[in-house]
């Protein structure tokens, strides 16, 4: 399905990636975790072309994606959505509106400049919102929502575009634990029950162990992991996020279990 050759990422005298070779046969839930500066996020803007690759390969079901250009590049950005930490809504701009941006690439240039969109596409809009609990918040200004909301407005906007692949950078670093659990169920029923591929630059160990297929870690640019929630053990950890890092199966243990207090205790906002 997704082949990823060497890719890499120079920055003048800097490699932010660095020659990383993944391959993915199906639709997963794939987390991507690492310290700040370890190169997930420049990773994911490759994958998607916000970023072009200093050399490597992305190959999707056969298609080299690396070389494509002009409206081939842009259809490529269709069908891979990407999810940012910062949400990147037009905040004044309300719910449903910020939701039919995901439709602006196959949209004509007059149509979206006056906000005139599809009833069908409207219509799935409200759908999608409903899907992902908040379709009372519609009318609402974007920037009325709280962080979790707006998030999963953001994700509403990716679905719009019905991707076969979706990204998300760092989706819950600016949330609290509980808006953290409703945004990460969300990726995660949207990849079971869509079939798609969702790849995940995630802050937290726990989060990726929890939710996620597949963990990669990665570290100076490069991938030193590469396997299970299960085989991502403590010494694996420290591989990955140094040497001083403290990362013992209690201390795992003991955050999931007040995540879980949490859930049953709160009502997502």
């Amino acid at each position: 399905m997704l082949t990823i050759d060497a890719l890499t990422k120079r920055f003048g005298p800097k490699t932010a990636v660095d020659a990383v070779s993944i391959q993915v046969d199906k639709p997963a839930m794939i987390g991507i975790i690492g310290r700040s500066g370890a190169g997930k996020s420049t990773f994911l803007r490759m994958l998607n072309r916000l970023t072009d690759a200093s050399a490597g390969r992305i190959l999707f079901e056969g298609e080299e994606v690396t070389r494509l250009s002009g409206r081939a590049r842009r259809a490529w950005q269709s069908r891979c959505a990407m999810i940012f930490q910062q949400f990147n809504l037009v905040p004044r701009m309300d719910v449903v509106s910020n939701v039919l941006h995901g439709t602006l690439n196959r949209q004509p240039s007059l149509a979206t400049m006056f906000n005139l969109y599809p009833q069908a596409d409207i219509h799935r809009a409200i759908e999608i919102l409903d899907r992902l609990g908040i379709v009372e918040e519609a009318p609402k200004r974007a920037e009325a929502l709280s962080g979790g909301q707006q998030q999963r407005v953001a994700i509403a906007r990716a679905l719009m575009q019905d991707p076969a692949v979706i990204l998300a950078d760092e989706p819950i670093a600016s949330l609290d634990p509980m808006n953290a659990q409703v945004v990460m169920q969300s990726l995660r029923r949207i990849h079971e029950e869509d079939g798609r591929l969702v790849i995940a630059n995630l802050h937290t160990l726990d989060t990726a162990r929890r939710y996620c297929d597949r963990v990669i870690g990665m570290r100076d640019g490069r991938v030193v992991f590469d396997g299970t929630p299960a085989q991502l053990t403590a010494g694996v950890a420290r591989d990955i996020y140094g040497a001083g890092a403290d990362f013992s199966e209690a201390a795992t243990s003991t955050a999931l279990e007040t995540l879980d207090r949490s859930a049953r205790q709160r009502v997502p906002a």
